[in-house]
């Protein structure tokens, strides 16, 4: 392995362990779950739909994602600024690069483990009826990289501030704006005014736009490499902040 590999997962296995040394991380999966459950039985009344398929279920995603994944990448800069780690962390023999994509994909996995642990609703459904479990798949893909897009957003602005309710609360709002890029509202009012070319552009930064389609049971490439542009633009957003904060 490559010195930067070596360096990255030494990162992402410090993190990733550190997210469990304290309850917190079994609290946020506690509360990941029963939020996932009660809006997709209580909120999106699964059982009354009479249908064995979990498009309610990840249709609530975006929606849940916008509070929950912003709580888990508040911490990932900003509490090392706050308690002065981060000159530790800096002054050891690797690079921001490899501490910035360590960390992320610590978070990652995290989430992904939370996501995983949803697998209770993917046996009910098929308990039910007979859903097509292709969609299903393709659907928990998609959902796992549009986590990994607002954890890549929320890990920059993580590094811009030592406050984590700030760094909260700017990603929530920062995130919202690409969540409803590509609803009707916000390309109606584009239309008015803007060429078509614009809606179109407007409209292709959408989560919702993209993991709609990857619901559908399609993964396309258009859509994986938007996430996966965005994932790395964010990444190296976080790599030019903390290196001007280590300059400076």
């Amino acid at each position: 392995m490559s010195s930067f590999a070596n360096a990255t997962y030494a990162v992402f296995r410090r993190e990733f362990e550190g997210y469990f040394a304290t309850p917190l991380a079994y609290v946020f999966i506690v509360i990941f779950l029963l939020a996932m459950g009660s809006f997709t039985f209580y909120f999106g009344q699964f059982y009354d739909s009479g249908r064995a398929e979990l498009g309610t279920f990840f249709g609530f995603h975006p929606w849940l994602y916008l509070f929950l994944i912003p709580a888990i990448s508040m911490r990932l800069w900003a509490e090392e600024q706050k308690t002065g780690t981060i000159e530790l962390l800096l002054t050891l023999p690797i690079s921001v690069g490899s501490a910035v994509v360590g960390k992320f994909l610590a978070a990652w996995a995290f989430a992904g483990l939370a996501l995983l642990l949803t697998f209770p609703m993917w046996l009910t459904v098929n308990y039910l009826g007979s859903p097509d479990n292709g969609v299903i798949v393709a659907s928990y893909f998609g959902s796992w990289l549009m986590a990994g897009g607002y954890l890549a957003i929320g890990s920059a602005i993580s590094a811009l501030t030592n406050n984590q309710v700030i760094a909260f609360v700017i990603t929530v709002v920062v995130s919202f704006m690409f969540t409803i890029a590509g609803h009707d509202l916000v390309l109606n009012f584009f239309q008015a005014w803007a060429p078509l070319a614009i809606v179109n552009a407007v409209s292709s930064f959408s989560f919702l736009t993209h993991f709609a389609a990857i619901m559908d049971g399609v993964i396309d490439l258009r859509d994986l490499i938007f996430f996966g542009s965005l994932i790395a633009v964010f990444l190296y957003i976080n790599v030019v902040i903390i290196d001007l904060k280590r300059a400076g």
